[in-house]
C-alpha cells in the first residue's frame, strides 16, 4: 500500500503541502500517530515521518518521499518558536502529547528545551544529509522549497498528479500562527489519532530492519 510521505522537518513548510494535496483530492494527515491513520491517509506529514522515513520506507513499500528544504535564516527563529511553545507539552513523563510526538521531536533534537542557533543549525543538516544520504540516487525522492516559484507544479509532476491549477503553493502557518491546520476545514483531513481495530496502537518497528546506508 503505497503512500505519500513529506519528511521536511517541522516550520518547513508541512502545513502548506498538505492543505494543497487535499485541495487536489488526498486524504490527508498532519501528523498520524496510530497504525489506522497510516493505513487511511493518501499522505501524511510532519511527526512522525520525519524521523521515522526509513521505517515507513519498509512498511509501505512503492511509496514515494518529498523532502522540505527551507532557508536556515528563516527555519532557526521559526522553529525556536515552535520548540519553545511546545516543550511543556513534550516532556516525558508530564507532556500531554502523544508519545509517538515526543519520541519524534526527542530524537531529532535532543536538546530541544534550550535550543540555540548553533544547536538546531546541526539538528537541520544532520537530518538533512541522513535524508539525502538514505535516498541517495532513488527516483521515487523529492526535494523542494515550497516557497519556490513552482514547486507545486514540480510537486504535481512528480505525483503524477494533474498539474492545473495554481504552480505555487498557498502560504500558510506564517509568523507565530502555528494552528493553521486545525483550524482548516477539509472532509479529506485524517484524525492522527484515527482508531482501529487495534485501538490506538502504533507500528511495532522493533521487528523491522532497516537497511543502512
Amino acid at each position: 500500500m503505497s503512500k505519500i510521505f513529506i519528511i521536511g522537518l517541522p516550520r518547513t513548510g508541512t502545513t502548506s503541502i498538505s492543505v494543497a494535496l487535499l485541495e487536489l483530492g488526498l486524504l490527508v494527515a498532519h501528523t498520524a500517530f496510530t497504525k489506522k491513520a497510516f493505513e487511511v491517509a493518501d499522505a501524511i506529514s510532519d511527526a512522525p515521518c520525519f524521523s521515522d522515513y526509513k521505517q515507513l520506507d519498509f512498511l509501505f513499500p512503492g511509496s514515494k518521499f518529498v523532502y522540505l528544504n527551507r532557508d536556515l535564516a528563516k527555519w532557526l527563529p521559526s522553529i525556536s518558536m515552535l520548540l519553545e511553545k511546545m516543550a511543556p507539552h513534550l516532556e516525558q513523563k508530564t507532556g500531554h502529547f502523544s508519545p509517538v510526538l515526543k519520541r519524534s521531536f526527542h530524537t531529532t533534537f535532543p536538546m530541544f528545551e534550550a535550543p540555540c542557533v548553533e544547536t538546531l543549525t546541526d539538528n537541520y543538516k544532520v537530518h538533512q544529509q541522513a535524508v539525502f544520504q538514505y535516498f541517495k540516487n532513488r527516483d521515487d525522492f523529492l526535494s523542494i522549497d515550497v516557497s519556490d516559484p513552482g514547486s507545486f507544479l514540480t510537486l504535481k509532476q512528480f505525483l503524477g498528479l494533474p498539474t492545473t491549477g495554481s504552480a505555487d503553493f498557498p502560504k500558510l502557518n506564517v509568523g507565530r500562527n502555528v494552528a493553521n491546520w486545525r483550524e482548516h476545514k477539509h472532509p479529506n483531513k485524517v484524525n492522527a489519532n484515527l482508531a482501529g481495530i487495534e485501538h490506538r496502537q502504533f507500528f511495532d518497528y522493533s521487528t523491522i530492519a532497516t537497511v543502512e546506508v
